[in-house]
């Protein structure tokens, strides 16, 4: 997957205002700097079309030195459809609900989605993106690999949330790089 190799990926939460967000400015600067060929799309499964993200994630963001260099105003939350879906070699999940939302939704494309820690934790590094996934196709999403929402919590939390974002981010990237 590393360089040559281009990669669609839509990162997916509920609001498209925190976890996904967080997500997409990662995965890109993950791919920045280690060369990879990685497009990012970030999108929710209950959306308000065009919300900013908010201020707490914004904070979080900007709180890992790293991430600091992206315009966050420019963020304009964004619904799941089949464009994306369509468009995506991998969507990558927050929680349970959001793979169930795939799957209810998009079930020709269910196969692409998988939550994001489950695929990080469960997987070894294979080929491609289907390679990586075809481990968990047919598993169900686990309770235990949500990504907790920070909605309604306070900054902290949303900086929980960021650097356990931020860790998985680094972590996929080597997974991904030890793909061929």
């Amino acid at each position: 997957l590393r360089g040559a190799h281009s990669l669609n990926i839509v990162t997916l939460c509920t609001g498209n205002v925190a976890r996904s967000v967080m997500l997409g400015y990662m995965l890109t600067t993950v791919a920045d700097v280690n060369g990879e060929n990685w497009h990012l799309r970030t999108a929710g499964t209950h959306v308000v079309e065009g919300s900013a993200m908010s201020s707490r994630t914004r904070d979080a963001l900007l709180a890992i030195d790293e991430l600091r260099a992206h315009n966050f105003n420019r963020h304009r939350s964004h619904q799941l459809g089949e464009p994306d879906v369509s468009w995506a070699d991998i969507i990558l999940a927050s929680e349970v609900a959001n793979v169930n939302f795939v799957r209810a939704q998009f079930p020709l494309s269910a196969h692409k989605c998988v939550q994001f820690q489950l695929l990080v934790r469960e997987v070894r590094a294979g080929g491609s993106a289907v390679e990586l996934l075809a481990p968990l196709v047919d598993r169900d999403p686990v309770a235990q690999f949500d990504i907790v929402d920070p909605a309604g919590g306070d900054q902290a939390v949303y900086q929980q949330v960021a650097q356990q974002l931020w860790a998985l981010s680094k972590e996929f990237a080597v997974l991904a790089a030890h793909a061929d």
